[in-house]
């Protein structure tokens, strides 16, 4: 289950690295056991995580227009668009970063995959929520249900993006206990 890309032992034919699916539903079903349940905790928990600093700044910006008598009302216009880049590099870098994985995905043990086994990047961890809250907006959430039609519990913005979430406690095993003596 390692990448096989560029410099990591990957076979070269014709000058392409062979990437075969590095994570396979039927050799090794508890990859995928809970997933679908587990990314729906994650995403509340990010929800949360996002929408604290959200809502800081809109009772920052209440309380400056009170003591500006008004004025500082303005700029309530730029939460919107500050949300949605706070969303993305939110995004982008936890699931571009070292465990590839949200916080609400580390809290349920989940973790980002490229398909082929790679982990994941600022621009694809961005494009995975783009994707997903561009599809849930024009498609409505019932697209969502696409996950349990799929062996990989794959989401239509996964199989877009080429990506793949996996039960991390699975891919690592627990430590040894502590000696009781």
């Amino acid at each position: 289950m390692s990448y096989g890309g560029s410099g990591n032992g990957g076979d070269w034919n014709n000058g392409a690295p062979n990437y075969e699916h590095a994570f396979d539903p039927y050799a090794e079903p508890d990859l995928f056991r809970g997933v679908l349940t587990r990314r729906v905790i994650a995403f509340i928990i990010d929800l949360i995580v996002l929408s604290v600093p959200v809502a800081l700044a809109y009772l920052f910006i209440a309380v400056f227009g009170l003591i500006t008598l008004g004025l500082g009302w303005l700029l309530f216009w730029l939460v919107w668009p500050a949300t949605v880049i706070w969303a993305l590099v939110y995004y982008g870098s936890t699931l571009g970063g070292e465990h590839s994985a949200t916080i609400g995905m580390r809290v349920m043990d989940l973790e980002l995959r490229t398909w082929y086994g790679a982990p994941g990047y600022f621009v694809l961890g961005a494009a995975h929520a783009l994707l997903f809250w561009t599809s849930i907006s024009f498609l409505s959430p019932l697209i969502l249900l696409i996950g349990l039609f799929n062996a990989r519990r794959r989401l239509a913005h996964d199989i877009v993006l080429g990506t793949v979430v996996i039960n991390n406690s699975i891919r690592s095993p627990a430590g040894h206990p502590a000696r009781m003596y």
